[in-house]
């Protein structure tokens, strides 16, 4: 069984039709990248797995379970990072940690599993209002990371971070699929992001898929040297 199946999903916002019959699965323990350029309806398509939004027509199904008709149980198997996620600034990271594991019952194992994920040492216990962006990015990832969702939906995780701050959240994504089996879907404007942290990806334009396969795969059918040069062959063509 795939981690998730999408099939004919259509979103629509008043008399914009923002999806168009989105169509995609997802294997277990698998990296899938979601890309295309603003406003082809990459974050409705994440926030319909969430069970944020409600498809007007289709469904999708995470680890067997309807986003239709039963959000409960696919809000038990997922566990979803917005673009714009923010943080408590008066909490320190550590009682944030502590406050994430509480709220799902989790143990003392799993904060400490947040702090090795966050890997902000001594910062953990300063006011969260004091972090910069990417702090505040690694300490969201750690949150989620920590309760070991089956299903992880990032909505461009690395948005707007240094270097050093985007290559600690990748190497942990990585490292969590590895050591879990747990599957993600992500999105990202970052071609070299998604080249290195996806197994498959899928383009999306105008409100529908135009293409999907591995990265390398995509390369030579496109004849592109990267990842770069198909995004763009594709969106003229689309």
């Amino acid at each position: 069984m795939n981690a998730v199946v999408a099939c004919g999903l259509v979103k629509r916002f008043g008399s914009n039709e923002v999806l168009k019959g989105i169509s995609f699965e997802v294997k277990r323990s698998e990296v899938f990248g979601l890309i295309g350029p603003n406003g082809a309806g990459k974050t409705t398509t994440l926030r319909i797995l969430a069970t944020i939004l409600r498809p007007d027509a289709g469904d999708a199904l995470i680890m067997g379970h309807s986003v239709k008709d039963e959000p409960d149980e696919v809000r038990k198997n997922i566990a979803y990072l917005p673009e714009d996620a923010g943080v408590y600034r008066h909490l320190t990271g550590l009682e944030f940690l502590s406050l994430m594991a509480g709220a799902y019952g989790k143990d003392r194992k799993c904060v400490e599993d947040g702090i090795g994920i966050a890997g902000l040492g001594d910062a953990l216990r300063k006011p969260m209002g004091s972090y910069s962006k990417g702090m505040k990015r690694r300490i969201m990832l750690a949150a989620i990371l920590m309760l070991r969702p089956r299903v992880v939906i990032l909505d461009e995780p690395t948005a707007g971070l240094d270097v050093l701050h985007a290559v600690h959240i990748r190497d942990r994504i990585r490292r969590f699929v590895r050591e879990s089996g747990a599957t993600v879907i992500v999105s990202s404007h970052n071609m070299l992001e998604i080249e290195y942290l996806c197994d498959r990806i899928a383009f999306i334009s105008g409100g529908r898929i135009i293409t999907d396969g591995r990265p390398e795969e995509l390369k030579r059918k496109y004849q592109a040297e990267n990842l770069e040069e198909v995004f763009e062959r594709l969106v003229k063509v689309a």
